[in-house]
């Protein structure tokens, strides 16, 4: 008797707001990933194209878990994760007999379900078992709205208090992941979700990463724009609201260094993923997954963060990068074609040998684990924003105005007043041409050969008509085939009453039970 193949394990390694050029090996000088830059060396395959289908967390997780994109269930605000009949990666797998274990910070599951992460994990880790050391910044930073700086997120180097270690939440995770693969049997496939807030802001992190990226080895910054009416409405509030026009380039460069050393620490701490799975003797019988949720603007166009609606690719454009099990083919190395994150779940699914239990749109990227010059699309999608009458259930703050003295009080002010700039916006990328469409201001359309920095709108020129027409006809054709999805268990139309009153319909209202069974297979007949 042939015994069945076990399933292999899945590791997906999720960083908080990494944008793709944050790695080395895709060709920022500045950074130090020597892990990730290995990886995708000799094990992996890292996607230099890969985009997010929303630039800011819980819409981008609920889509890259289900495979479908936000605006199929309403997975499109921040506080609008996947509903209780909803399904996922880590619910399907676990139905296929995956112990699936995920640290609690995971941005997709509703908090006010206990019941839902059973129904999507065999063990939820949650922080909070050991206490955050002791520390302080080098240099304390602005305490107050009216100080310099305040708003833009940047705390520095992390000095721990003496006699203590630096000790953050990501570490305690990390802990927590690495005592799973101690104790887990292995005779069980197992899913792992180890999702991190690094790099996500404040800018922040301790030694030996703060010093160890040179601000002489930075590539350009995108410079704020000259002219606020040349961009996004969101852009130039952001711009205006964080009040940072009048940094010099050196307080960028230490944000931006600051970030990559964020990004740095990440990458130590894959290392040591990897270094425990290969311990465990399991890394060869693991699938390894490593993407960010969406991407950060560290400083490009002046602006710090985030934004829901901005489809610039600092922000959509992230780090990913695959390692099948053994057994399956690939060519290590950076592929230059374009991926979506919903490609994450059609992919993870495929080389896991289970079906999903929904309609999805992603596209499995194992062809491209092998044939570097394969193509599974010729343009990918992003969309953020809401419609200006959904003020409230947007609300990151619950429809009351945040405080000036909140750090995201610059975007999260925009969010609750102002419908223009918070408005629908929907992107279309090719390798050569982005279209993005805003339902209540001017559109975007940028030749990326001739300005990769995204830094001039072509929308009125005539000598782009022809492609505008094509990508925004693309776009409509996009939004049909996505924008519902059918269940794929149906409804009952008819139960007991509704048929015992179509049969006394038919047979009188004199009609008993038994007439009705034999109406029944004469009509069955």
């Amino acid at each position: 008797m042939i015994k069945a193949m076990k399933r292999p394990n899945i590791v997906i390694f999720n960083p908080d707001q990494m944008r793709a050029d944050a790695l080395a090996h895709l060709g920022n000088p500045a950074s130090i990933t020597p892990n990730l830059d290995e990886f995708a060396k000799k094990e992996a395959v890292s996607f230099r194209n890969a985009h997010c289908q929303n630039p800011v967390c819980v819409p981008s997780r609920c889509s890259f878990l289900t495979g479908l994109y936000p605006h199929v269930y309403g997975n499109r605000t921040m506080n609008h994760m996947l509903s209780r009949e909803q399904s996922s990666l880590f619910s399907e797998l676990k139905e296929a007999g995956y112990y699936v274990w995920m640290n609690g910070r995971n941005d997709f599951l509703p908090a006010q379900y206990p019941d839902i992460f059973e129904k999507h994990g065999s063990e939820t880790f949650f922080n909070g078992e050991r206490k955050v050391v002791p520390c302080h910044y080098e240099k304390e930073p602005p305490k107050n709205p009216g100080d310099r700086g305040y708003y833009s997120f940047y705390k520095g180097k992390v000095v721990p208090d003496e006699g203590c270690e630096v000790y953050s939440r990501d570490d305690e995770t990390m802990e927590g992941a690495l005592r799973f693969l101690e104790r887990h049997s292995m005779e069980q496939p197992f899913c792992m979700f180890i999702g991190l807030d690094y790099p996500h802001p404040p800018y922040e992190v301790e030694e030996p990463y703060f010093s160890a990226i040179q601000a002489q080895n930075l590539p350009g910054r995108i410079p704020t724009p000259a002219d606020s009416k040349a961009i996004p409405k969101m852009m130039g509030r952001l711009i205006e609201n964080f009040g940072m026009a009048d940094f010099m380039e050196a307080e960028w460069d230490e944000i931006r260094t600051c970030y990559l050393a964020m990004c740095m620490k990440v990458d130590a701490q894959f290392g040591q993923l990897c270094d425990a799975l290969k311990k465990a003797g399991v890394y060869d019988d693991t699938d390894i997954y490593f993407f960010s949720d969406h991407g950060d603007f560290t400083g490009d166009y002046g602006i710090p963060e985030k934004a829901q609606n901005v489809m610039r690719d600092c922000l959509t454009n992230v780090p990913f990068l695959i390692k099948p099990h053994k057994g399956v083919e690939i060519v290590p190395g950076i592929r230059d074609g374009l991926v979506e994150l919903v490609d994450f779940y059609a992919t993870a699914m495929d080389l896991a040998g289970v079906t999903p239990d929904h309609t999805h749109f992603g596209k499995t990227l194992r062809p491209l684990l092998v044939d570097c010059d394969a193509t599974v699309r010729d343009c990918v999608f992003s969309e953020g924003g809401r419609l200006d009458c959904e003020a409230r259930c947007c609300s990151e703050t619950g429809g009351t105005l945040p405080d000036i003295s909140m750090e995201y009080y610059p975007r999260l002010i925009i969010q609750e007043e102002d419908g223009i700039a918070h408005g629908k916006t929907t992107m279309i990328r090719t390798r050569d041409y982005k279209y993005v469409r805003h339902l209540y201001e001017a559109d975007e359309f940028y030749d990326l050969k001739k300005d990769p920095t995204e830094s001039h709108n072509e929308i009125e020129n005539p000598e782009y008509a022809s492609e505008i027409l094509s990508l925004s006809q693309k776009m409509l054709t996009w939004y049909q085939e996505t924008c519902d999805v059918v269940p794929y268990k149906s409804d009952s139309r008819f139960n007991l009453e509704i048929l015992w009153s179509i049969q006394k319909r038919r047979l009188g209202a004199d009609a008993t039970f038994e007439d009705m069974v034999e109406g029944m297979k004469k009509w069955q007949k």
